[in-house]
């Protein structure tokens, strides 16, 4: 191996998720079930107002 072999990648593509879902699991595993359930709520939450506002506003610069 020389450096010039740029192509070759060391990750596998499952690395990153199976690295948020490990952080995930350890910051919301020993909360109790309500608290999981408000701390996923709002974050869904939040995610479809993103996701409906994105679509409002590209929408909009259609017409």
């Amino acid at each position: 191996m020389d450096g010039a072999d740029t192509d070759q990648v060391l990750a596998s593509k499952w690395d990153l998720p199976f690295a948020l879902f490990s952080l995930v699991r350890v910051a919301f595993g020993d909360l109790p079930v309500w608290a999981k359930a408000t701390v996923f709520g709002l974050l869904g939450s939040v995610a479809v107002w993103t996701g409906i506002s994105w679509l409002r506003g590209r929408r909009s610069r259609v017409r």
